[in-house]
């Protein structure tokens, strides 16, 4: 029996002794390998050392890896728990990362948003940004921040930019593949005259510098001539005639073995693109805030127009696929990096009495299948909103203003894009024009409403003017929670002419004699209220 045992005991350390060095050896290789991490904005790690083994995991932009050895292209690494295998030269070591540091950018959300010589109203403008425009972060105090925009440094409102932070690389390499493991390359051959571009869209500057202007931007596949190199810098010819700069990096000197012609109409078709302006903008399977969301893009994010569906652009991502984004989340801009803005207003001297150089955003509530209330004899709002809407355009564009609406029919508009629709034009004023109701019918009366306190004044002026005109009830001007309001970044109000819950104020409200006194009275107003501005 003891002999039993012993030999039992034996079996067992013999065992243990032939499984612990194994253990120890693989956990000495992970621990003992290099630390590196993914250089692509998408890598696949595969079962094995091979496009055709299957995809474990998709690792983003930044993730670090454990190497443990390297066969051919391919290089066996570690993530978590996971083992597996990924293309090596989309993957650097942790040395190469420690070249890089954080930036940030500072992109425009609105027109002629002010550049200031100091973080202040009161300090000089040095020059306009359009929206979309991308300027180097250098400091930030309290609610303005300092940037770089070419060769001009100045202040900058923080409620009217979008910020973006990102890690770039001091000293890359240049790649010998592009991002994408899986994209299919066309035959290629060396020419150090010709430049090709490797990665998804990248911009073309003045001068070789990251902060240098951006005179458009270059897309996957897209050949140039090279003029001229400066350390990581190639000057290439990217429009007849005209010369940029863009980083080594994001291509190869090489020529792709397709025709020319096929290239030519490639470059035609890259020549639009879309700036997005806003974090976290949702980007849509199909055009409509309704559909589904495709994936997300944060401001700075640039991508080539396929197509126009209404108020929608038809972008191409970066994998591949096609999404939809609304045209006011974004800016468009040509490969010359000309921007297209719109309804741009033109300065003149104000006079008073007269409305002349001023810009109003007229916004009839509701259209569409959107039919705002429904009076209690039937009335819809939508339909006196426009009617009112168009009696006051008249009586302003009379003064001298330039009005802009923000429907001009029966169609559904986002609220979204309302607020855009003043934040491009760079509204004076913006009125949302409504009717009111409530389940209590006795209610009756108008109300102006505000949201911010810069609204006020331009509210109580309003409603003054609305108060000489109108027999109803008088609410007041008032705070009110509204997204037309509160999103608003320029001077906004929103009126309620009265209640279709009330029968009989709804058959007083619907007359084209009430119409025309209220239109009266809020022309009034707001003449009032720009003659008082120039008072101050």
């Amino acid at each position: 029996m003891n002999k039993s045992k012993i030999l039992i005991g034996l079996s067992l350390l013999l065992l243990f002794t032939n499984i612990l060095p194994y253990n120890f050896s693989n956990n000495q290789v992970s621990a003992n390998g290099e630390h590196l991490f993914v250089k692509a904005e998408k890598l696949y790690l595969r079962e094995g050392p091979g496009l055709s083994y299957p995809v474990l995991e998709t690792l983003k932009e930044g993730t670090e890896l454990l190497s443990i050895q390297k066969e051919g292209d391919w290089q066996h690494v570690k993530y978590g728990d996971v083992e597996g295998w990924v293309a090596a030269w989309l993957v650097k070591s942790v040395e190469s990362k420690s070249a890089a540091k954080s930036e940030k950018t500072v992109i425009a959300q609105v027109n002629d948003l002010n550049l200031r010589a100091g973080p202040s109203l009161s300090s000089s403008v040095l020059t306009k940004l359009s929206s979309g425009t991308e300027s180097k972060f250098l400091h930030q105090e309290q609610d303005w921040i300092q940037i770089q925009n070419g060769e001009l440094v100045g202040w900058v409102f923080e409620k009217y930019v979008t910020i973006k932070e990102e890690t770039i690389l001091e000293t890359p390499s240049t790649p010998s593949n592009t991002n994408n493991e899986e994209s299919s390359v066309s035959p290629q051959q060396f020419d150090p005259n010709t430049f090709t571009i490797n990665v998804n869209a990248v911009n073309i500057r003045k001068k070789p510098d990251l902060t240098a202007k951006k005179l458009g931007v270059a897309t996957n596949g897209q050949q140039f001539k090279v003029i001229s190199r400066d350390h990581n810098w190639v000057e290439i010819e990217y429009k007849k005639g005209d010369k940029g700069w863009i980083y080594s990096f994001y291509g190869t000197f090489t020529k792709q073995l397709k025709s020319e012609q096929s290239s030519e109409k490639e470059q035609e078709e890259a020549n639009n693109f879309v700036t997005v302006i806003y974090n976290g903008t949702n980007l849509r399977e199909s055009a409509s805030t309704s559909s589904n969301v495709a994936t997300r893009a944060d401001a700075g994010n640039t991508y080539p127009i396929v197509g126009n569906e209404g108020d929608w652009y038809k972008i191409e991502l970066n994998d591949g696929r096609t999404a939809y984004v609304a045209n006011w989340v974004v800016t468009e801009s040509s490969a010359t990096g000309q921007t297209y803005q719109n309804n741009t207003k033109q300065l003149e001297d104000r006079k008073k009495g007269t409305l002349k150089g001023v810009t109003i955003v007229l916004d009839a509530g509701h259209g569409g299948n959107d039919r705002g209330t429904t009076g209690a004899r039937g009335t819809d709002e939508k339909d006196i909103n426009i009617m009112t809407t168009e009696l006051l355009r008249s009586k302003l564009q009379a003064a001298g203003a330039n009005v802009v609406m923000t429907r001009e029919s029966d169609v559904f508009v986002d609220l979204r894009k309302r607020v855009a629709v003043s934040h491009q034009t760079n509204a004076d004023a913006f009125i949302s024009i409504h009717y009111d109701a409530i389940e209590d019918s006795s209610v009756s009366g108008f109300t102006t409403y505000y949201t911010n306190s810069y609204q006020q004044e331009l509210a109580e002026y309003v409603h003054a003017g609305l108060a000489s005109k109108v027999d109803l009830k008088d609410r007041g001007a008032r705070f009110g929670d509204y997204l037309v309001l509160r999103e608003n970044r320029q001077n906004a109000i929103l009126l309620e002419l009265g209640y279709l819950s009330n029968p009989s104020e709804e058959r007083a409200i619907t007359t084209d004699y009430y119409r025309e006194q209220a239109t009266l009275g809020i022309y009034q107003g707001l003449l009032n209220y720009f003659d008082a501005q120039l008072e101050q």
